[in-house]
């Protein structure tokens, strides 16, 4: 899963948006089917109420959303830098009748002062884009822990997906605030006899 610098995410939104207005296909699934599917099983799991607020950083082309709506979650917002993200999110909504899932063009690394309270956020990517960022990546990261610190609730849940950064790294990324529940299983991949994980997924909670 290869996840291109962030400066070029709103290049790519607006040809799957394109794609979308031409043919009606929501484009590209980061990470795939499989990682939509281990975020809300464990929701499941952990019967977390169905009318928990849930934030999804950096939604994209809103496909998660639309996923825990028709698992039953009612209170949805999808924040997103590109307003290409936010626009083909809105189609995919529409085209779901989804209408309880809220969206809005938001810079996670400075959020607007509405973006707060949320019980569940949720991150696919995000982190990692954020990350390759080749303007003070380290910086951004650092910012990245405090917004996240400021939306979600104390004792609320931080659900993230990465193809970049290790569960090592990860725990030390977010040790500011945050401790980590579970590491969720994410498929192997094998090269050269070594066994290695290409995504890591782990459950935080808000200290």
């Amino acid at each position: 899963s290869f996840l291109p610098p962030y400066s070029s995410w709103d290049a790519a939104y607006e040809r799957e948006l394109q794609t979308f207005q031409d043919i009606g296909d929501a484009g590209e699934i980061w990470f795939g089917e499989e990682s939509m599917v281990r975020i809300i099983r464990w929701l499941e799991r952990h019967e977390v109420p169905l009318d928990s607020s849930v934030l999804d950083i950096g939604t994209g082309n809103g496909v998660l959303l639309v996923e825990l709506a028709k698992s039953g979650y009612m209170n949805l917002t999808g924040i997103d830098y590109s307003p290409s993200a936010i626009q083909l999110s809105e189609k995919v909504r529409e085209k779901e009748g989804m209408s309880n899932i809220k969206l809005k063009v938001e810079d996670f690394l400075a959020p607007s002062a509405e973006l707060s309270g949320f019980d569940i956020c949720i991150d696919k990517g995000t982190f990692d884009a954020i990350s390759l960022n080749p303007d003070d990546a380290a910086g951004k990261r650092q910012q990245y822990v405090r917004s996240l610190g400021r939306v979600l609730k104390p004792q609320g849940f931080f659900l993230i997906t990465s193809c970049n950064w290790t569960k090592e790294e990860l725990l030390n990324e977010f040790r500011e605030g945050f401790e980590v529940l579970e590491e969720l299983p994410t498929p192997k991949f094998c090269f050269g006899g070594r066994i290695g994980n290409s995504v890591t997924a782990l459950v935080f909670q808000r200290k």
